[in-house]
């Protein structure tokens, strides 16, 4: 660990607490003369604030950090009988592994502060953020009463759905439905329109949503199956143009 990690790793040991209560001290009567130390502090404490509010607090078992001590200096090699350096050896190396037991704990809740964190402001931001509109209707017409055709899109797939509301059937002759926009240049065909109940298909997906949604919708006669040529062969019959169809 470098000299920043560690005066880092401090900074955000003392906001979570797991210092003891002698370098909680130290750390706080430091802080008043290193103003580096107090900015980090106060980093931590923005970083960590929102868990207060969502984070009920645990209770560790009784004896828990008993234990933990217990097993580290059982891990320490044993004071050969009658050596006083051997046995402050061995001290030694239990205070520093306690230590270093302390660092790493520090430093795996900050770690999982800090995913805690991310993970609310995920969350947070799944919820407040405003919900854009999907559907979305036009009805294609030559005027306002003369409904012909109901078109409903469904911007977040771009799924297409075409109803005959007044269109008459012509022997020979199939309805074809056209995208018109400025970004598009030539009219885009969006296929026939069947002559009976719904037409439906993907056939916005590979437009932009906002193409999709300020579009103009038109409608000409074309022969059976649909314009040969892949433009229209006839002025628009009825046209029409999107409009949010939910809050």
């Amino acid at each position: 660990m470098s000299d920043t990690d560690e005066f880092d790793a401090l900074a955000g040991e003392y906001v979570l607490g797991t210092l003891d209560a002698a370098e909680r001290a130290a750390v706080a009567a430091r802080r008043e003369r290193e103003p580096a130390l107090d900015q980090a502090i106060i980093a931590w404490e923005r970083r960590l604030g929102p868990l207060d509010a969502v984070s009920p607090e645990i209770e560790p078992p009784d004896g828990l950090f008993a234990r933990i001590e217990a097993r580290i200096a059982g891990a320490a090699p044993n004071a050969q009988a009658g050596s006083g350096g051997g046995e402050a050896q061995a001290r030694a190396q239990i205070i520093d592994l306690t230590r270093r037991l302390r660092r790493w704990r520090g430093a795996a809740a900050i770690v999982a502060a800090l995913a805690a964190c991310l993970a609310l402001v995920i969350i947070w931001q799944d919820l407040v953020r405003p919900q854009q509109p999907s559907n979305f209707v036009a009805v294609l017409q030559k005027d306002a009463a003369s409904p012909a055709f109901l078109i409903e899109v469904d911007l977040a797939s771009r799924q297409l759905t075409v109803r005959p509301v007044a269109a008459e059937r012509q022997a020979g002759k199939s309805y074809e439905l056209w995208l018109i926009h400025d970004k598009l240049g030539a009219p885009r065909s969006l296929g026939v329109i069947a002559d009976q109940g719904f037409t439906v298909r993907p056939a916005l997906a590979g437009y932009d949503p906002s193409v999709v949604e300020s579009a103009t919708y038109a409608v000409t006669l074309e022969p059976a199956g649909g314009s040969p040529t892949g433009a229209p062969t006839s002025a628009p019959l009825w046209t029409g143009k999107l409009v949010q169809a939910t809050p």
